[in-house]
């Protein structure tokens, strides 16, 4: 019994390294980008998830800017939803859920960090018009992962903007 357990672990972590699946992992930002403050448009979901994601990452999320506090700056999170199809009965049977984020992140001179970044992200779901609670449930569960997902791609924006920040000019 005790070598058929064995085997079931080695061939699920086999699968599962093969598949392509990782655990997510915290983003490594740059030194300048270690306090920072946010200021999102709306704030939310996104705000608070962004700097819990930020604080597991080693930042100091900090309420005020200032000198040597970097600011990520996003004027625009919105959703919108779109009709993807119709039946022949007029009924619509499909929408999509778009997810828009722009954001740049300036250090506490106002030198750009990171130049403005647009990230659209989406998810379709198929429309049931007898079950209108059970829709809604479904996209707010949508707008819930996308939120997650654009999280994610900002700290790896964030993540490869510090791989290719310019060195320091050197003393002489």
């Amino acid at each position: 019994m005790n070598r058929l357990l064995r085997a079931s672990l080695l061939v699920s972590t086999l699968a599962l390294a093969a598949c392509g699946f990782h655990l997510r992992q915290s983003a490594a930002l740059p030194a300048s980008m270690q306090r920072m403050h946010l200021s999102v448009s709306g704030g939310g979901d996104l705000q608070r998830n962004l700097a819990r994601a930020l604080e597991g990452s080693g930042v100091a999320v900090v309420d005020e800017g200032g000198s040597g506090i970097a600011e990520l700056k996003i004027p625009v999170a919105q959703f919108s939803t779109d009709t993807l199809s119709v039946s022949g009965g007029a009924r619509v049977t499909e929408y999509t859920v778009r997810y828009q984020v722009r954001f740049d992140v300036e250090d506490g001179a106002g030198q750009v960090l990171v130049p403005q970044q647009r990230i659209d992200m989406s998810r379709d779901y198929s429309y049931d018009a007898t079950n209108t609670i059970g829709n809604q449930a479904q996209v707010e569960e949508i707008q819930r992962s996308l939120n997650d997902d654009m999280v994610q791609a900002i700290l790896f924006r964030l993540q490869a903007a510090g791989r290719h920040e310019p060195a320091a000019p050197a003393a002489h």
